[in-house]
């Protein structure tokens, strides 16, 4: 029997078995060495067919813990493998909420709540209907992934791309037309583009969009029982939540599963800056533009004084003319400078710069 497994038949006609004997009142003796002992219970009739002899010296323990065994949901991605993709995924949700706040303008907060392991239909059948339901290739992993954005989050995006989204948006239920298809595909090449980076240090992936759907269950990438990880993203635009799922069948990464694990893995994204890189970073922020503040004075009156300014009055307060001024780019204090003219129009001419700006913060 080494090496063998049992079919699915041959486990119910077990599990029948122990249920039948369970429920005899007389159990049945077990004759060791000339003396009678009761069997043990629970065991009947499987217990004496896998347990043909029974030596004078056995002794049945009767508080080992029994565990139930789900064979429709059997786990076949170990927990580190779980927890490295858990790992390079909240990562990619960073990255991913950084490039779609700058697409839409506004802040987006992308957080990975969960990663599980589950049969395909399942999935399926969890799913919204209509929604987006996007079928990627992925090169050189074998079979198809399925991208999934909830239409409680991807009519506000939608909505958000088009000039909209001050107010809130009315949630429909109904599929994609052929113009808004063309604006989810934008977001979905920026979450393909952003997973080929949380992906890189594994295996260079090649992602590609090759059919939408609005209904889910007309399309079947892998047999109904079979298992695959599902990664569920939360997805926060102002007031409004909703999830993007990412379904990979385990039959497409298991010849590479190898690879994930902490020994073969290293954290996303975390390299050695390089010439060609700090270059390219300082290019595209030489032009962003930055708010500078530069604090002349400040002074302390009372309610009716306030009330009583007329234009013209003059604040006296209690700073020298010839006090250096502070500097703050963005709040935090960097320089000390003299304010004058320049051409026409009012200027500050630095003369000293903050090293530390934590004493002047406490300062204030």
């Amino acid at each position: 029997m080494a090496g063998e497994v049992l079919s699915q038949e041959e486990v119910e006609n077990l599990l029948n078995i122990m249920s039948m004997s369970e429920k005899k009142d007389a159990k049945p003796a077990v004759t060791t060495g000339g003396k009678t002992a009761p069997a043990a219970p629970g065991i009947g009739a499987l217990g004496r067919s896998a347990s043909p002899a029974i030596s004078s010296g056995s002794t049945w323990s009767h508080h080992e813990k029994i565990g139930p065994v789900n064979f429709k949901s059997p786990e076949r991605v170990n927990r580190e493998q779980m927890k490295t993709l858990q790992t390079m995924h909240e990562g990619f949700g960073r990255k991913f909420a950084a490039g779609l706040s700058a697409m839409l303008r506004t802040v987006i907060d992308v957080k990975l709540t969960s990663v599980d392991q589950l049969a395909y239909s399942e999935f399926i059948f969890g799913l919204d209907n209509p929604t987006c339901f996007n079928l990627l290739r992925a090169e050189p992993l074998e079979g198809n992934l399925i991208l999934d954005i909830n239409p409680s989050i991807i009519y506000p995006m939608i909505d958000r791309l088009l000039g909209g989204g001050r107010e809130g948006t009315l949630v429909t239920r109904r599929p994609l037309t052929d113009i808004e298809q063309r604006l989810v595909l934008r977001i979905t090449k920026l979450f393909l583009k952003e997973l080929k980076h949380a992906w890189e240090n594994v295996l260079e992936l090649d992602f590609e969009v090759i059919q939408t759907e609005s209904n889910p269950q007309l399309i079947q990438i892998v047999p109904p029982n079979e298992v695959v990880v599902l990664l569920c993203f939360e997805v926060a635009l102002t007031e409004v939540r909703g999830t993007i799922n990412l379904c990979i069948p385990y039959n497409s990464f298991e010849r590479i599963a190898g690879k994930l694990n902490t020994n073969a893995w290293t954290t996303y994204n975390k390299k050695q800056a390089t010439p060609q890189s700090i270059k390219k970073i300082s290019k595209s922020i030489r032009n962003v533009h930055v708010p500078l503040k530069v604090k002349l004075a400040d002074a302390k009156i009372k309610m009716h004084e306030l009330l009583q300014l007329r234009v013209g009055d003059i604040i006296c307060t209690q700073k020298n003319v010839n006090t250096p001024l502070l500097v703050s780019v963005k709040g935090i204090p960097k320089y000390w400078g003299r304010p004058g003219t320049y051409k026409g129009y009012t200027a500050i001419q630095i003369d000293e710069t903050i090293d530390d700006p934590t004493d002047i913060i406490a300062q204030e």
